[in-house]
């Protein structure tokens, strides 16, 4: 086949631990996020390696599903990509819905018995050693960019040791006509990046010069509560030396939620101090997923915190929570 441009999307797959760990992915009792969705019954028991997005969506379906799920994080925190506080408050919701977790451990080996169930050893930070009984064990360390076999050095296209295509900044690599979106190429592994890129890539092939606004892609974990995201945290305002104001507003005080019965998390609106534009917005809490998108509008056209407080909002929703996160943002809350 021949084609004038080709564009790789191919995305990406879990990593696994080593054959040597006695880990080795069989997808039936040592399982990735793939094997954790064909799973023949509900297991009593799942211990899941690695306290990042998707371990935590997989564990958090089935510990609702009656599962007794332990996490084990090699750091201090789970998902510690996100606002410091948001991931305080995401841990202490799941706790509460009976999830454990195993913070500054890591899985030296274990065994799969098969059908009488998997040892996982998990060792602390102070060397200690402890045994995890569990139907299934859940490995979920990662991903990777699914680009072997592609024979990409034959025609001339780079890739970094893992396995991301080499792209500049109109997604296309050293050979003409080849660009590289989504999994494929550096960046968060998300299919609405992908989209925006697939869409940016061809643009550019046609000569209308694509952008992706990086700083206005949201990110979304699914669990219940869901946790939203898009912008900045204030770790990482506070390393950039950015003074900046907080607002924040939480469910229990919304109408909307308290009616539903589902009023867990809050919202959380940061903006620059001198000028009042957004520079993150963090949700935990109900149909927080579906909430973010007003916050990825206000951030791509620059608005302020006073802008999004003064547009209406309908009342009951959900949405009046993130009204008021913005008043309170710039000092003028009315209902906290």
């Amino acid at each position: 086949m021949d084609a004038k441009n080709i564009i790789i999307a191919t995305g990406s797959e879990p990593n696994s631990l080593p054959v040597a760990t006695g880990l080795a992915t069989d997808e039936k009792y040592v399982v990735s996020s793939t094997g954790a969705l064909t799973l023949d019954k509900i297991p009593k028991k799942m211990v899941v390696i690695g306290g990042g997005v998707i371990g935590l969506e997989m564990g958090s379906v089935y510990q609702r599903l009656g599962t007794e799920v332990t996490v084990v994080q090699h750091g201090p925190v789970i998902c510690p990509f996100l606002d410091a506080e948001i991931a305080k408050s995401f841990q202490q919701t799941l706790k509460k819905q009976g999830m454990k977790f195993k913070l500054n451990s890591g899985v030296s080996d274990g065994v799969n018995n098969k059908e009488n169930g998997v040892i996982v050893n998990v060792k602390n930070e102070k060397g200690e050693i402890e045994a995890l009984d569990c139907d299934v064990c859940l490995v979920s360390i990662g991903r990777h960019a699914f680009t072997g076999g592609l024979n990409l050095d034959k025609a001339g296209v780079s890739s970094n040791d893992r396995g991301q295509v080499n792209i500049n900044d109109h997604w296309q690599t050293e050979v003409p006509g080849i660009y590289a979106i989504g999994d494929a190429v550096k960046g968060q592994m998300l299919a609405h990046k992908a989209e925006e890129e697939g869409i940016a890539a061809v643009e550019n092939i046609l000569g209308e010069g694509g952008h992706v606004n990086y700083d206005c892609i949201p990110g979304v974990i699914y669990t219940y509560p869901e946790v939203a995201n898009v912008g900045k945290s204030e770790e990482e305002l506070k390393a950039a030396g950015i003074a900046y104001n907080k607002g924040k507003f939480p469910f229990a005080a919304n109408s909307r939620a308290r009616t539903n019965g589902d009023f867990e998390g809050m919202v959380k609106m940061l903006s620059c101090k001198e000028t009042d534009k957004i520079l993150g917005v963090w949700i935990i809490g109900p149909n927080a997923g579906e909430m973010i998108s007003e916050g990825v509008l206000a951030m791509e056209y620059g608005a302020s915190s006073e802008d999004v407080s003064r547009t209406c909002h309908a009342h009951p929703t959900l949405s009046e929570a993130f009204k008021e996160a913005a008043m309170a943002c710039h000092d003028k809350p009315i209902h906290f």
